[in-house]
């Protein structure tokens, strides 16, 4: 089978890959917080072949996405008149911590709410304790690194903002969360204020993604195609023989 079978089908698949990327950047482009990704590919089994004049001639057989760099670039904060909204000014993420595996990770999504925990008094009775939430169990850090406990629903909390050392690397996961690695270095408060009543919206360009979009199906169009002439190549030379 000639090689070109194997090139073309690799950056079909590819580019089946990256436009996932991309149709997810599109799809939260209206999700506050939400930092997009950009596919990045390396080559597949590159070597050198020997040339005129024994010149070292690159040969290869496609490329794959090896990775997604997530673009962490500030985007505009809007009014939402929520009392428990918050939004960063500057750099740094919100911090959550999940009282039930103690998972702790961080956030550009100041959409809070307050909810309650049923907790064992100093007496041992069971009693409820009303903490600021993400809304989905997990509870939000003020600046000491400690869960909040609300007294007051409609009073700006202490909400923490914290800076990691190395944001490359990342882990992005559910509800544009991020969790870290031993890579990402030492996590610290930072000095970025935070303004209540206000959410960061999504830095998705949805005009660079559209482009994006377009390019990837004009690739796996020309894949496909190199898939067809790969065929017909090899289909003339098995005639050949006949």
């Amino acid at each position: 089978m000639i090689q070109g079978f194997y090139s073309a089908a690799t950056g079909a698949q590819q580019q089946m890959l990256r436009l996932g990327v991309h149709g997810n950047n599109i799809a939260n482009v209206n999700n506050y917080g939400f930092k997009a990704e950009k596919p990045a590919f390396g080559d597949l089994m590159y070597n050198t072949v020997t040339g005129v004049d024994d010149a070292q001639l690159p040969k290869g057989t496609g490329t794959r996405m090896i990775a997604t760099a997530t673009d962490f670039s500030t985007s505009e904060i809007t009014p939402t008149g929520r009392d428990q909204d918050y939004a960063i000014l500057g750099e740094g993420f919100f911090a959550l911590y999940d009282p039930s595996t103690q998972e702790i990770s961080f956030t550009r999504d100041g959409a809070f709410t307050v909810n309650s925990f049923q907790e064992t008094n100093e007496n041992g009775e069971p009693e409820l304790v009303w903490y600021l939430t993400d809304g989905e169990g997990r509870q939000v850090m003020n600046t000491e690194g400690y869960p909040i406990v609300v007294t007051d629903p409609t009073a700006e909390q202490p909400v923490g903002v914290f800076l990691i050392q190395y944001k490359d690397g990342l882990q992005h996961v559910n509800s544009g969360r991020f969790l870290t690695t031993d890579k990402n270095g030492a996590v610290w408060v930072s000095t970025s204020g935070v303004r209540q009543g206000y959410l960061e919206t999504s830095n998705t360009d949805l005009a660079y993604e559209m482009s994006k979009v377009i390019e990837s199906q004009r690739a796996y169009t020309y894949a496909l195609r190199m898939v067809t002439t790969a065929d017909e190549v090899e289909t003339t030379i098995n005639n050949l023989t006949n």
